[in-house]
């Protein structure tokens, strides 16, 4: 277990208030259900921060009427095993009422990125993300948070809202951390049965040939087409989306960094991943 686990509201801010309003704090925000890709995180934080703290929280706000939220794996006392080993000082388990304890009447408003790619077929999702992302970051006063590449459209919004609200805290990318087969770690593999998980990983060799695509010179269209070729292969793959944008997720893409993303369902299992890639043309 990590130095300090606490519960509730009240407990988790006078334990922030010991280490000081000037401490230097690495955060990483999690839902539970950690992974490779969590332990990352945390090992990133735990290199740069004098105290590391994380939240496991299953934040209610971020997900549908039809989501996942009742079946969301919370297996905590393997998640403090994971704290621990990757060298977490302060863990906070807070209840729903701890972290709402009112309904809220303010909220951020993501913008038109947020209705679009993930938030097209989740409209409330990136709300409820970067609300609780505000209320955890004015709570822990971090001088750091840390979040996956994985998860692009996430981390692309909550470094615009800390940016347009001028949040005193550094958003630090983490690169995505992937499986032998090349599947990207997600809380939500577990759902898959084991022909879903044989069929998973073209999402990743999909991103991967567009990627190899643009390296070669491919253009833009061609980028997409090479990728939406290799998803054509797997029966077993039903794709929302696959579109190249900008770095910063805008539209239009021109020479230099853009991001291949997908999303598809396995199933009944929801999958995303994305790759960096340099357009030439």
């Amino acid at each position: 277990m990590p130095d300090r686990v606490v519960g509730s509201r009240a407990q988790f801010l006078a334990a922030r208030a010991e280490l000081g309003a000037d401490a230097d704090v690495g955060a990483v925000l999690t839902m539970g259900a950690l992974h490779e890709g969590h332990d990352a995180l945390m090992r990133a934080a735990r290199k740069a921060s004098d105290v590391v703290v994380a939240t496991v929280f299953v934040n209610p706000a971020q997900f549908g009427p039809s989501e996942d939220l009742a079946r969301y794996p919370r297996p905590l006392a393997e998640d403090l095993r994971r704290c621990r080993t990757a060298g977490v000082d302060l863990v906070w388990t807070p209840t729903v009422a701890d972290v709402y304890p009112s309904s809220p009447q303010i909220g951020i408003d993501p913008g038109p990125l947020g209705a679009e790619l993930e938030g097209a077929s989740r409209p409330a999702h990136f709300a409820g993300v970067l609300l609780i992302v505000a209320k955890f970051l004015s709570l822990l006063a971090p001088r750091r948070v840390y979040f996956g590449e994985k998860d692009y459209q996430q981390l692309t919004l909550v470094r615009a809202m800390v940016n347009d609200l001028d949040l005193p805290v550094d958003v630090v990318a983490v690169p995505t951390v992937r499986e032998a087969d090349g599947l990207a770690r997600s809380s939500r593999n577990v759902y898959l049965d084991p022909a879903e998980r044989a069929a998973a990983p073209v999402l990743a060799a999909a991103l991967q040939a567009g990627q190899q695509a643009a390296v070669a010179g491919a253009t833009r269209k061609q980028v997409v087409a090479t990728a939406n070729a290799v998803l054509a292969t797997s029966a077993h793959v039903d794709v929302d989306y696959l579109e190249l944008r900008g770095a910063d997720l805008g539209r239009e893409p021109g020479p230099g960094p853009a991001r291949l993303l997908v999303a598809a369902r396995v199933g009944r299992t929801r999958l995303i991943d994305n790759v960096a890639v340099e357009l030439t043309a």
